[in-house]
């Protein structure tokens, strides 16, 4: 049974960067508090990666609630507001059995949809996404970009010339609404969660640390089936510019599978541009939501104790040994 503190409590957010140990401290949290734990990860919705998106593994799973894990198929384009719609679900699900939510993720544009709210851009429909697709394909991302600034020149402006996943979806917001993307952000749906009682934490190691870990657990995602998972991917002959075909390793190793590059060195690649994305994420915390407190992993589960007014000592330290 929970106490009164944390029966109060909206929810638990734990962010970090890929490979800092989020899922094991979470999972630790949930078994404590009987709460559920909530995937905010972009990468972690999809089905078809398991391995290499590292998601919870089924005794994992079997501990303690999780949901939004792997309900997505990589066909789908599954974005930050329809997440934010499906996490909304399952909020009211967890406050109706009265379990802690706690929200564990290194995508920092859906923890900040739960905090501060997400611009209400409307659903694109899958014709204008295949045709803009089809003409970025065709015409080159520099055309594209050339019309956005016509059409839009503040998102022209703001955005790279040869950013084709930015400049196709402005494009896309154009042609399906009739409105520039600029002017939906004005128009934003409310957060989820009010900034009272929700305590936010960020898992922060040691730089060194970290990259040795993403390194290994690279190694070890090959040794898991990661390779075999992409293969079955890449036979289905999706849409690259998918966030799933996206996904760190993912191209490498599709390159790997058409003999254009050895093993070694698409794994190389995937660790270097996950290495690059947690380098990105700790930026974008910094920068976007000061609010979350930064933590050591050697410090979190006190820093737990402290923020829930929970007797967790009583419990074994958790261990983040399992990167996640």
């Amino acid at each position: 049974m929970l106490d009164n503190d944390v029966k109060r409590m909206q929810a638990v957010l734990i962010a970090g960067p890929t490979a800092s140990g989020k899922s094991a401290l979470a999972l630790a949290l949930a078994e404590v508090t009987g709460g559920i734990v909530i995937n905010t990860d972009s990468m972690q919705v999809y089905r078809d990666l398991r391995v290499l998106t590292a998601r919870p593994t089924p005794d994992e799973v079997a501990r303690a609630p999780h949901r939004l894990y792997g309900y997505c198929d990589a066909a789908v384009n599954c974005s930050a507001g329809s997440w934010v719609a499906d996490a909304a679900l399952v909020l009211a699900e967890a406050r109706a059995a009265n379990r802690l939510p706690i929200f564990i993720g290194g995508t920092g544009l859906y923890f900040k949809a739960l905090t501060r709210g997400l611009s209400a851009v409307p659903p694109i429909p899958q014709e204008v996404r295949d045709d803009v697709r089809a003409r970025l394909e065709r015409d080159g991302v520099e055309a594209l970009h050339a019309e956005l600034a016509r059409r839009d020149p503040v998102s022209g402006e703001k955005l790279k010339p040869r950013d084709s996943a930015r400049v196709a979806r402005a494009l896309e917001v154009i042609e399906a609404t009739g409105r520039a993307l600029p002017d939906w952000h004005r128009d934003g749906l409310p957060p989820l969660l009010e900034p009272e009682g929700v305590r936010a934490l960020f898992l922060a190691p040691d730089r060194k640390e970290l990259y040795a870990r993403i390194n290994a657990r690279f190694e070890a995602m090959l040794e898991n089936g990661a390779l075999e998972e992409v293969a079955v991917l890449a036979a289905r002959k999706l849409d690259p510019m998918l966030p799933a075909m996206k996904a760190h390793g993912v191209p490498a190793l599709i390159r790997h599978l058409a003999g254009e590059i050895t093993l070694e060195e698409a794994a190389e690649i995937g660790q270097t541009d996950t290495r690059h994305y947690a380098k990105r994420q700790f930026t974008w915390f910094r920068h976007q939501l000061p609010e979350f407190e930064w933590v050591a992993p050697d410090a979190a589960w006190a820093w737990l104790t402290h923020a829930l007014s929970l007797s967790l000592k009583a419990a074994e330290p958790v261990s983040l040994g399992k990167p996640a």
